[in-house]
This record gives C-alpha cells, sequence and structure tokens, in this order.
C-alpha cells in the first residue's frame, strides 16, 4: 500500500471507532442501563436490537446509533412517558444529553473538515509524488542514454588511437636515425672544411664515396618520408560544379615547378575532347580552356595524366594508349592482356570503368580484373614509356562490388560503395602482398561518385562527384625504416 492510501485508511477507522464509541457510551453518559428487548411470547429475540430502558416510564433512553452517508453520528432517543413529577429532571438530563451530543457532532465536524483537508493534502502528495517519480525515471534513462553515448565515443576515440602507438614507437627510431644523419653530415663538413686547409691529408676517393653513399641514403630517406598510411580523408572541398553526372580531371603530379593545369574529362565514352584550363585559378573562376582531340574515344573515368601525356583505355577494347600532348600523337598503345572491358569487370557504378589508370609515388599503375582471377581485382605495374606490365599483383576483392579505389604508396584502397555513405574499408599493398579490411571515413557530398584518384604531388585526392569536381586532403604517417643502417 502507497503513503497516501495508508494515511486514509487511517482516518477512516478513527471515525468507525468514534461512532462505535458514541453507540457504547452515550446511554451511559446519562445513567441509563442496557438491557435487550425480548419478544412478547415465546421468549425469542427480537429481529431489531436497541438499548431500552428498564422502566420506560421513569427516563430517555437512546435506542440505537448508527452513521449518515457523510460519517456523522445518527441517535434514535426514546422518550419516557410524560409525568408531571419528573417533568423538571428529566428537562435536565435531556439538556445535558443534547450538549453532550451537540459537543460530540462539533467534535466530529472539526474532525471530518480536518480529515477533509488532510485528504487533500495526501491526493496532492500523491500527484506530486508520482511526477517527481516519474522525473526520476526519465532522469535515470537520461543519464543511462548519456554514458551510454559517451563511452561509445570514448571507445571509438581510442580504437582510433590504438594504431598510432606502434607508429608512435616507430619515430622514437626515426629520431634517432635522423640525429645519425646530422652528425655525419657533420662530421663531412668538418672534414671538407679540414681538406681545404690540408690538401691531400685524406684520399679524395674515400672521401667522395663517403659524400655518394650518405647522398644515397639521404635520398632513400627522403622517399621513404613522402610515403605513409592512410589514416584519414578530410571533409570535401568543392572546386566547381560542372558537366554531367560522370567525368573526371586532374593535375600532372610530374608537372614542372609552376604548372598548374587542369584537365577536364566529361562522360564515360564516346567522348574523344580533352579541355586543358592555364590553371587551378582558371579552372575555378572561368571557362577558357584548349580543347585536344584525342584519336579515339575513351572508354570509364579511369584516365591520368602523367609527365606531359595522358594515358586511357580505348573505348570498348582493353587496349591502353599513351597520348603526348605536347605533339598531338599517340606515343605508344599496348594491350592490357586478359583484361576485362566492355563493362565485363566494371566499378559497383557501371561507366565502362573495367580499366583504370592511376599515379602515385611509385608510378604509373593499371587496376582491372580477368577471367583467370574469378573476377577480383589485379594490380599491375606500368612502365609509362613502354606500358609493359612490370609486375602484377591479384588479389580476393571482386571488381564489381568495388565503389572506386586508389593507389598511395604502392597500396591499393577500396570504397565500399559510390553512393550515399561511403567508406574506404579494404586495402592492400605491394609491398607486403597482403590485405586488410580498415575503415575510415569518407563523405560522398553529392552522393554519386564515378572518379577517385590520388595525386602524390598535391597529396590529395581528386573526385568527381555527381557534376561537382571535388578535393580531399588525405593524413598519412610516414614511418622510416632503419634495416639498412
Amino acid at each position: 500500500m502507497s503513503v497516501p492510501l495508508l494515511k486514509i485508511g487511517v482516518v477512516l477507522s478513527t471515525m468507525a471507532m468514534i461512532t462505535n464509541w458514541m453507540s457504547q457510551t452515550l446511554p451511559s453518559l446519562v445513567g441509563l442501563n442496557t438491557t435487550k428487548l425480548t419478544a412478547a411470547q415465546g421468549g425469542y429475540p427480537d429481529r431489531s436490537t436497541g438499548v431500552l430502558p428498564a422502566n420506560p416510564e421513569e427516563s430517555w433512553q437512546v435506542y440505537s446509533s448508527a452513521q449518515d452517508s457523510e460519517g456523522r453520528c445518527v441517535c434514535t432517543v426514546v422518550a419516557p412517558q410524560q409525568s408531571m413529577c419528573s417533568r423538571d429532571a428529566r428537562t435536565k438530563q435531556l439538556r445535558q444529553l443534547l450538549e453532550k451530543v451537540q459537543n460530540m457532532t462539533q467534535s466530529i465536524q472539526v474532525l471530518d473538515q480536518r480529515t477533509q483537508r488532510d485528504l487533500q493534502y495526501v491526493e496532492k502528495m500523491e500527484v506530486q509524488l508520482r511526477g517527481l517519480e516519474s522525473k526520476f525515471r526519465q532522469v535515470e534513462e537520461s543519464h543511462k542514454q548519456n554514458m551510454a553515448k559517451q563511452y561509445k565515443a570514448i571507445k571509438a576515440k581510442m580504437e582510433e588511437l590504438r594504431p598510432l602507438i606502434p607508429v608512435l614507437e616507430e619515430y622514437k627510431a626515426d629520431a634517432k636515425l635522423v640525429l645519425q644523419f646530422k652528425e655525419e653530415v657533420q662530421n663531412l663538413t668538418s672534414v671538407l672544411n679540414e681538406l681545404q686547409e690540408e690538401m691531400g691529408a685524406y684520399d679524395y676517393e674515400e672521401l667522395h664515396n663517403r659524400v655518394s653513399n650518405l647522398e644515397e641514403r639521404l635520398r632513400a630517406c627522403m622517399q621513404k618520408l613522402a610515403c605513409g598510411k592512410l589514416t584519414g580523408i578530410s571533409d570535401p572541398i568543392t572546386i566547381k560544379t560542372s558537366g554531367s553526372r560522370f567525368g573526371s580531371w586532374m593535375t600532372d603530379p610530374l608537372a614542372p615547378e609552376g604548372d598548374t593545369r587542369v584537365w577536364y574529362m566529361d562522360g564515360y565514352h564516346n567522348n574523344r575532347f580533352v579541355r586543358e584550363y592555364k590553371s587551378m585559378q582558371d579552372f575555378m573562376t572561368s571557362d577558357n580552356f584548349t580543347s585536344h582531340r584525342l584519336p579515339h574515344p575513351w572508354s570509364g573515368t579511369g584516365q591520368v595524366v602523367y609527365n606531359g601525356s595522358i594515358y586511357f583505355n580505348k573505348f570498348q577494347s582493353h587496349v591502353i594508349i599513351k597520348f603526348d600532348f605536347r605533339t598531338s600523337s599517340i606515343s605508344k598503345s599496348r594491350q592490357l592482356d586478359y583484361a576485362g572491358f566492355n563493362n565485363a569487370y566494371h566499378y559497383a557504378w557501371g561507366g565502362h570503368s573495367d580499366i583504370d589508370l592511376m599515379v602515385d609515388e611509385g608510378g604509373l599503375w593499371a587496376v582491372y580484373a580477368t577471367n583467370q582471377n574469378a573476377g577480383n581485382i589485379v594490380i599491375s605495374k606500368l612502365n609509362p614509356n613502354t606500358l609493359q606490365i612490370i609486375k602484377s599483383w591479384t588479389t580476393n576483392h571482386p571488381k564489381r562490388s568495388a565503389g572506386e579505389s586508389f593507389m598511395i604508396c604502392g597500396t591499393l584502397y577500396v570504397t565500399n560503395g559510390y553512393s550515399g555513405g561511403t567508406k574506404v574499408y579494404y586495402a592492400y599493398s605491394t609491398n607486403s602482398s597482403t590485405y586488410e579490411y580498415i575503415d575510415i571515413a569518407f563523405q560522398n557530398k553529392y552522393s554519386h561518385i564515378s572518379m577517385l584518384d590520388y595525386n602524390p604531388r598535391d597529396r590529395a585526392l581528386y573526385a568527381w562527384n555527381n557534376g561537382h569536381q571535388v578535393l580531399y586532403n588525405v593524413t598519412l604517417f610516414h614511418v622510416i625504416r632503419s634495416e639498412e643502417l
């Protein structure tokens, strides 16, 4: 039983006790006897019982007492037969009895008012307690939800930070390596200074070899510093809105310093015109461009401009063409043996995207699929001059299930889709011939990606997203290996 109901029960019980006390006590207040009425005949008790006087002619008696619907005491009094001799005494007794009954009635009324007031207070308190209990329950549920969200966020952050631990350990060793390089450069500088003062004090060939060796090691170190493992992709930066839903755009990663020309190709088939913008600024703010006509239409959106030439897949074939912009002619073409074409093994979005050409810090690559590899992705390193395959790697990832892909530092990164929510979730390293499943967020701002390529000079991803030309910055972790030292 709740607290309010318990209080109501106590009040009602008290009123019942008062009523019972009155029914038993009022007769004795006036000095009357309590005898039971018996039947006139047969000695059987009457069905209705009451308190009758021993001598009905001599005094007033209380016949019965009860409660009305509002809880007040109601008494039935039997008046004695009138007698002139006892009128004054009876009147006095009656007056005393009435005064006592009135006093009792007033007390009961006061008690009833207090009881009603307490009952209202209890009911009000019950409503407030129930409301408070509901609020506490809401606060408790909200606290649990907030705690769960905070725990989930902390856990996700810890999962992000966990891969950094071995990287930080590598950086400790890398700092020692850089310090060692610094000391060797200082030693060689000191030796060269002394050599200027004392010619012939050292063997020139030995000194030259030491300098050359250090130079090679420093170049190797810088090359390793330029590469790293992809750990993050920034929010997209929209450069321009133009063209159809499908297409490709790019800059030349091997262009001379100051050359920021932009190359633009709208559509994925039955087109052979390439736009050349003088700079990124011109591309963003104007439509001033030079048009180059290719000898054949291209297939898909996997074209790439590399060292002054454009490499593309000839439409409806597995032929790769190298077209030199300086001479406006084909400098090389070669078949990519066994590669699927003409929508045999395209990306998930379709568009004749069977053969995807791309570049990274290591050079020119082709990503495609073959019947021999059951439609799974094949990665081939190409000679940019002859287009011959230097080496190939077969993966276990179906080409048709990939949204898009790009190469960074010899590792192929694959997205899980091209529309809606997208992430980079698969990586195959050609350096170790191993793969892993990853989870790198990738914001697909305009909901349909038909081209995604990495530019090693800009350290950025170029994307064609539903008629928008977009850039993404990437975060790489650089690790210097010291096995050769």
